[in-house]
């Protein structure tokens, strides 16, 4: 089965050959384990969030790229027929299209909304072809201002 060797007056018969196999087993699985921990964080890398501000600023440099980007939603924009809402910057507003899009629940008036999507634009107005979106959850102290009332 495996060779035999002499060391320090002892004689090892077939160890050799199953330690080498089993140290070399344990190498190989660890090298394939870390190489899919990096591809996955190099894959999945997240687009950085922008606000509504950088994203119109600077909007012929992301048309047509995806973008996320976080802003509130303005009071009655919410337009579910045509599946689109305005959200707002310091200066800016953006609409974004949710009609392919994800939704959580809790869209609502003055809620701080992120979505992901693609920037583009129509007739000289861009908008956010949304993927993705998420909203804030209510703060307990909302819940507690509103029962009081």
């Amino acid at each position: 089965m495996g060779q035999n060797i002499k060391f320090m007056n002892v004689e090892y018969i077939g160890k050799v050959n199953k330690m080498w196999s089993r140290r070399a087993r344990i190498l190989s699985i660890g090298g394939v384990v870390t190489v899919l921990l990096l591809a996955t964080i190099l894959v999945q890398s997240p687009v950085p969030t922008k606000t509504v501000d950088e994203i119109i600023q600077d909007a012929d440099e992301y048309l047509g790229q995806e973008v996320a980007v976080r802003g509130v939603v303005v009071d009655d924009s919410i337009n579910n027929q045509t599946s689109q809402f305005i959200i707002s910057g310091e200066s800016y507003t953006l609409t974004i299209d949710f009609i392919d899009a994800s939704v959580s629940n809790g869209l609502e008036n003055n809620r701080t909304v992120y979505a992901e999507g693609v920037l583009r634009s129509e007739a000289g107005i861009y908008y956010l072809e949304a993927s993705i979106i998420k909203t804030s959850c209510p703060s307990k102290y909302e819940e507690e201002a509103t029962s009081d009332s």
